[in-house]
């Protein structure tokens, strides 16, 4: 999108800074579209407002930079919510299919068409409702995540951001929401079964905590270090980044007290993320995002509960009723330790490994750059030494052709 171009952006979004810039990177063979944050082409966060621009600032950064476009970022503060149309359009004849038609028609907003010229962005306001966000090509959403933004408007379409509220419900009832998964209004996760969401092994702990405020915790924990590289999007240490993502994500399991919704929000923000997330996987519809986050709180055993404020009396009654119990629990409690120490360990012997890695190279290049100038300087010593003796020769040579030279040739022959 150029400069000038920027004057098609609808008021509502030109008038916030909640941009960021974007690159496409490849994760999982896929290219992914990474947020960057304009200035420093950091890893930018849907969350963190630190790491967003003006409209203005986040061009100027993709035209002089490292990134391929911009894009808007929603949040809870405004009442923007997004329209994702993907493989719907036909690039080169520009045909659209008819369910995109339809809720194009319907919606009667700002619309452009996506980066891959494959699939078209709606903006309007309004409240998403509740349920799934997701289903096939068609995604809604309406904070925490960001939205590229080309410029390329549908022609037909309205310059400005529409409110659009019962349209968009019916849309939603109609295309996204359907009989089978009205279960997961009620579960609170946008994108999981009701019978994912009523696993047993979902606790759903009440974590009273801002996501800024619960990212800083995990990161100052005891294995901060590991989650923050996590987060940032590393794979080091583990074979596949499906294995860095199930990480993550018991993690996550563990700091959201096994909350859903919280989790696959968290996750969006991740520097893991890639476009396998929302890829349907198995038969039952389920995405590849949605079975990650329930095996991986199946597999937690401990969540965090930041109400353990108790008087002396409560918890001794309660460990008493629970003592057998907890008996029982203790070596899946010890053995989840022990894995995690584990890991934490490995990861340390990796990181050390890598270091002493590092500094025998730099050992190797000191010692070659000395054997270089151990010869380079025998070369010059070899070289004064011949000059020396070259000199001392043509001294002797000019002196014999001098009036002293023939005198005591003279006297020589005369004896």
């Amino acid at each position: 999108m150029s400069e000038q171009t920027v004057s098609v952006l609808p008021e509502q979004l030109r008038e916030r800074d909640q941009w960021v810039c974007w690159r496409e990177e490849p994760r999982d063979g896929k290219p992914t579209k990474i947020p960057v944050t304009p200035g420093s082409g950091e890893f930018a966060s849907s969350t963190d407002p630190e790491t967003w621009v003006s409209v203005e600032t986040a061009l100027e950064y993709a035209h002089s930079r490292d990134a391929d476009g911009v894009g808007f970022v929603f949040t809870d503060d405004d009442p923007i919510v997004g329209v994702d149309l993907d493989d719907c359009r036909d690039p080169e004849t520009g045909d659209i299919d008819d369910v995109a038609e339809d809720i194009i028609e319907r919606l009667d907003s700002y619309t452009e068409i996506s980066p891959s010229e494959t699939g078209f962005h709606v903006l309007i306001e309004g409240e998403l409702p509740d349920g799934r966000n997701r289903r096939g090509s068609i995604e809604l959403y309406d904070t925490a995540r960001f939205f590229t933004v080309t410029g390329d408007t549908l022609e037909e379409s309205p310059c400005r951001v529409a409110r659009r509220q019962d349209a968009l419900e019916a849309i939603h009832q109609e295309y996204v929401q359907d009989s089978e998964s009205d279960g997961a209004s009620e579960s609170g996760y946008r994108g999981v079964t009701a019978e994912q969401a009523s696993t047993d092994t979902a606790v759903d702990t009440d974590v009273d905590l801002e996501d800024k405020d619960l990212l800083e915790k995990a990161r100052n924990a005891s294995n901060g270090e590991k989650f923050e590289r996590l987060w940032r999007g590393s794979t080091a240490g583990y074979e596949s980044q499906s294995e860095a993502d199930m990480a993550l994500c018991c993690l996550l399991a563990f700091w959201t007290g096994g909350d859903h919704t919280r989790m696959d929000r968290l996750f969006r923000q991740s520097g893991l993320l890639r476009d396998k997330w929302d890829d349907v996987h198995y038969a039952d519809g389920s995405t590849y995002g949605e079975k990650t986050i329930e095996r991986a709180i199946a597999s937690t055993s401990e969540f965090y509960d930041p109400d353990t404020r108790e008087d002396s009396s409560e918890a001794s009654s309660r460990q008493s009723e629970s003592s057998t119990a907890g008996s029982r629990d203790e070596p899946a409690r010890n053995h989840a330790y022990l894995v995690e120490k584990n890991r934490l360990l490995t990861d340390r012997i990796n990181d050390l490994e890598a270091t002493l890695e590092e500094k025998d190279e730099r050992i190797a290049d000191l010692e070659a750059t000395n054997e270089t100038l151990r010869e380079a300087l025998s070369d010059c010593q070899e070289a004064l030494e011949r000059r020396e003796q070259s000199s001392s020769h043509e001294i002797d040579a000019d002196d014999s052709n001098s009036i002293w030279g023939r005198a005591r040739r003279f006297v020589r022959d005369d004896n």
